[in-house]
Parts: C-alpha cells; sequence; structure tokens
C-alpha cells in the first residue's frame, strides 16, 4: 500500500538521519503501541529530517515535536503515527479507488507525506504562505502529488467535498461544524480539541444515516488553530 518515494540525494540520511537511526524510532512507536504496519513502513520511508530546518536534522527521529517557524511546530511521530492509524480504520467507499483524505494544517508538510506514501489521495490547506512554500517544494523533491491551498483551515476545502476522512494538526476550542460537515457519510475525522494545556485527541466517526460517535484517543499538545491567512 505504501507508496514509491523519489529520493534524492541527502534524503537517505547518514549519522542521525540514517536508516538505523529510524528504526530505532519505529521500535520506540511500536513499543508504544503503533500497530499498524503500513504507517511503520510509511514512518520508516518517509525522511523526517528533510521536513526540519538543517540545524535541527540530528533530532529528526526523536519522537518529539519541533519548530518549523511562525510559532509552529512538526508534530511528534508518535502523534502522526496514531492520528495516521485511526484514520486508516476508516472504511474505503464501495468502489473508490483510494480514500480522500482533506488535512487542515499542513505545517511543514510531514503528516501529509505520510498519507501520501500510503498511498491515499491528499489535499492539504495551510494558512501561513511561507510554510505552505516551502511544503510544496518538499513535495516536489520527493514525488508526492498533493493538492494543497493557501487559505482559513477552519474553512475547509468545501468546494472539493465531501472526504472520506479528516485530520486537523491544531486545535480549536471545540470541533468546527464546518469541517465535520465536510465529512461524508462513514468517514473518520481525527483532531485535537481544548485549550492549551487541556487538549485531547478526538475521534469522531459519521455514520451513514450522519449520526456522529466520538470517542477520546489521549491527550495531546497542539499548536491552536487560528482564523485568516498569512502571506
Amino acid at each position: 500500500m505504501t507508496a514509491r518515494i523519489h529520493l534524492h540525494s541527502g534524503a537517505v540520511g547518514v549519522g542521525m538521519t540514517s536508516q538505523r537511526v529510524r528504526d530505532r524510532l519505529i521500535e520506540r512507536l511500536r513499543a508504544n503501541g503503533i500497530n499498524d504496519e503500513r504507517v511503520l513502513n510509511a514512518i520508516r520511508a518517509v525522511p523526517r529530517h528533510l521536513f526540519v530546518d538543517e540545524a535541527l536534522a540530528t533530532r529528526a527521529y526523536e519522537d518529539t515535536a519541533l519548530p518549523i517557524g511562525h510559532g509552529q511546530t512538526i508534530s511528534q511521530p508518535w502523534v502522526v503515527a496514531k492520528m495516521t492509524e485511526t484514520l486508516l480504520e476508516t472504511a474505503r467507499p464501495a468502489g473508490a479507488p483510494t480514500m480522500r483524505v482533506l488535512e487542515i494544517g499542513t505545517g511543514s508538510g510531514y503528516q501529509a507525506a505520510i498519507l501520501a506514501a500510503l498511498g491515499l489521495e491528499v489535499f492539504t490547506v495551510e494558512r501561513i504562505g511561507e510554510l505552505l512554500r516551502i511544503a510544496r517544494k518538499r513535495f516536489r523533491t520527493l514525488g508526492f502529488h498533493i493538492r494543497s491551498k493557501h487559505d482559513d483551515g477552519r474553512i475547509g476545502w468545501p468546494e472539493l467535498a465531501p472526504f472520506d476522512a479528516i485530520i486537523v494538526t491544531a486545535a480549536a476550542p471545540a470541533l468546527v461544524d464546518a469541517l465535520t460537515a465536510q465529512l461524508a457519510p462513514g468517514g473518520t475525522l481525527v483532531c485535537p480539541v481544548g485549550a492549551s494545556g487541556g487538549q485531547t485527541l478526538i475521534r469522531l466517526r459519521k455514520d451513514e444515516s450522519g449520526a456522529i460517535d466520538e470517542a477520546q484517543l489521549a491527550p495531546v499538545v497542539f499548536v491552536p488553530l487560528l482564523p485568516g491567512m498569512v502571506d
């Protein structure tokens, strides 16, 4: 199920970005409850060190969030893995060639790249223009075909809705109605909810009748989901 990744010089990594270091991260994730081998293989394959500043590359395979500028972070690998694993529990629509996933908060582009490496059709929205431009370059370098838009993430991407799955990588005080409305029947939404210091990762499922089932997954720490756009 994992897509082919077109590596360039530097993507393979050496020293603290080598495959051996990446494999140690995979073992930590597995020990901490990540069981889906598809997700673990995608995280093993996608070079996280290319999604952070060069000065932080030696820390790329630590299980921790790292700053990417503009007050934003690249999420902790365990959180990326947990959110991705939860989305993959969504049943693929009958007759659909692949699952359509909307990401709110492109950031570094790492989460979108993991989803694309799994062979999913990925759409991503980012409010900070500079971050999106850098992420797009990374997608091209690695050969990922990811559709992206510079916009207020709280609006989602209504003209392309509904989506089989939605993943939100910033925390709002409550679920955003505009996003839940763009979730297809049978779909899954994963997002952090709550104020700083008290956030919870939520899994929301919409059944075929449109009824919502909600479950709490884990305490998390995310940057806030902010309104508007920044160039």
